[in-house]
């Protein structure tokens, strides 16, 4: 683990030096790559150096002890020994989480696509019920909100909503949210009182840029046709809407929501460059040993992952068998008991993995 450390430390000062260069300060990509790449190690750097501090102290502290005569200065430098030790362990066990590999997404925005499964118009509502859940937590957070797409339901709800989460952080906390969730309820359109089940899937892609995925235009087909809408002014009758196609990977992205074609696929570009990336992602987790995949579940969009029981007024996450009796109060956004759970589960299932490999 040491050595581990000490070359992360090595790259550090590099990095110092690299910042310097005028080279590379007038090389914006390769400015902004180094920042990042230091940053991202400064922590980890921040810590290594107290514990040797702590360490060199321990050893002098530890030298002076054997050789004080005085018994009260004795009984003095002691307790100094005995202070300076009980802090070994705690900087070791931050050494060891610090040395977890980090998500290089974390620190992204996040693209969220939510539709209603099985469960005909009650899985639409369900699906606007988490889209509310989710922009009620983005809210509290400081986030900002953006509705790329979105195709309600008669009956409430929608058949398919996708926006964009702009925060620092907001793939890191939404991204255990991908997959199948289940309703269990009363709908309202039940004369019987009968508890129905539905589902809605969600899907957390994290913003992509161009620099981090590689899209040729002649791998797109681009075609446009005229909005629909429900009529009156939603309906343009211009050629607006777009849908792309990346042709290596069959990936479509339709978009409509504006009246401009511009900004149409300017959206629908974003949505692509993530779904593309996200597909080669999951196309590479299909080689990971199943073995080695997170504790908190493979992130298959067709996992169940979560039941959200009103009668019981409960949620309960399989993944990790999480149970809360408070299902009115996470629907109103508050779900950062559930959030934090899953992240210090992958957190503890990485350090063991970590500690067998050591």
């Amino acid at each position: 683990m040491f050595d581990r450390l000490q070359a992360v430390e090595d790259r550090y000062e590099r990095l110092n030096e690299l910042l310097s260069d005028p080279d590379i300060v007038s090389d914006s990509k390769k400015l902004r790559e180094y920042s990042k790449e230091q940053s991202d190690i400064q922590e980890m750097v921040e810590v290594y150096r107290e514990y040797k501090d702590v360490k060199q102290q321990l050893a002098e502290t530890k030298e002076m002890l054997d050789n004080e005569k005085d018994p009260e200065m004795h009984e003095m430098v002691k307790e100094e020994f005995n202070e300076l030790n009980s802090r070994i362990p705690g900087l070791e066990e931050r050494l060891r989480i610090l040395l977890i590999p980090k998500d290089p997404n974390d620190d992204k925005n996040v693209i969220m696509e939510i539709r209603g499964a099985a469960g005909g118009d009650e899985a639409n509502i369900f699906a606007g019920d988490l889209f509310r859940m989710y922009t009620r937590y983005a809210e509290t957070q400081g986030w900002k909100i953006d509705i790329m797409e979105a195709t309600p339901n008669a009956m409430g709800g929608y058949k398919e909503v996708i926006f964009m989460i702009n925060g620092q952080g907001a793939y890191s906390k939404f991204k255990y949210e991908n997959g199948a969730h289940r309703v269990q309820r009363v709908p309202a359109t039940e004369s019987q009182g009968r508890i129905h089940t539905s589902t809605a899937t969600v899907a957390c892609l994290p913003e992509v840029e161009e620099v981090d995925v590689e899209i040729h235009e002649k791998d797109i087909r681009v075609d446009t046709f005229a909005s629909s809408g429900a009529g009156g002014q939603s309906v343009n009758t211009t050629m607006s809407a777009v849908r792309m196609t990346h042709l290596p990977t069959g990936v479509v992205v339709s978009m409509q929501d504006e009246r401009s074609q511009i900004k149409n696929r300017e959206k629908a570009m974003k949505i692509l460059r993530a779904r593309v990336a996200d597909k080669y992602m999951q196309e590479a987790q299909k080689e990971i040993d199943a073995t080695r995949k997170s504790a908190i579940g493979s992130g298959d969009r067709s996992e169940r992952i979560r039941t959200y029981n009103y009668p019981q007024n409960r949620v309960t996450d399989h993944r990790i068998g999480l149970t809360l009796q408070k299902l009115d109060i996470i629907m109103e956004g508050k779900v950062d008991e559930i959030i934090d759970a899953l992240m210090l589960e992958e957190q503890a299932s990485k350090l063991a993995h970590l500690n067998d490999e050591a």
